[in-house]
């Protein structure tokens, strides 16, 4: 068990380039998720903090969800940047997607990082249920980047 006391967090937040106007978490949030992120135990941050576990508990989850949207927010704006857009409407075959992707890469110029498994592979992980063995079972946009990292985006309507 580490203590809080260890660790210098100015100095950890300045080493990863922390900015508090530039960033979606709070310093609070900061401190808490880098501390949390070496293993200490939330009474022990509550200590150094002068507040109470409860509390630490609700900044660090606060602070993962805001981390969570920001992320969302990145595979948003890629996906509208994305210079190949592939929708995939429900009902399609997984099996489908990889030369269905291929075919608007190439059309585009882009070139695909990922084989054919990897590729049906990311689309199933990223869709979470909304693909169900080879069926799927919502829309989704699967987008390629310049750099042709591929990114799914479930299509929830409503």
């Amino acid at each position: 068990m580490t203590e809080s006391n260890d660790y210098d967090v100015d100095a950890l937040l300045d080493q990863v380039g922390f900015e508090s106007d530039r960033n979606v978490l709070t310093r609070r949030q900061a401190e808490v998720l880098a501390l949390r992120e070496r293993d200490v135990p939330q009474a022990d941050i509550a200590h150094r903090l002068g507040t109470s576990r409860a509390n630490v508990s609700s900044i660090e989850a606060s602070a993962r969800t805001n981390v969570e949207k920001a992320r969302e927010t990145i595979a948003f704006a890629e996906a509208l940047n994305a210079p190949v857009r592939v929708d995939v409407a429900a009902g399609a075959d997984l099996y489908d997607i990889p030369s269905r992707v291929y075919a608007a890469c190439d059309d585009a110029g882009v070139k695909v990082n990922q084989t054919a498994p990897e590729l049906m592979k990311s689309v199933s992980d990223a869709a979470g249920d909304a693909v169900s063995g080879r069926e799927v079972k919502r829309d989704l946009l699967v987008g390629v980047t310049m750099d042709g990292t591929v990114r799914v985006r479930r299509q929830d309507t409503g």
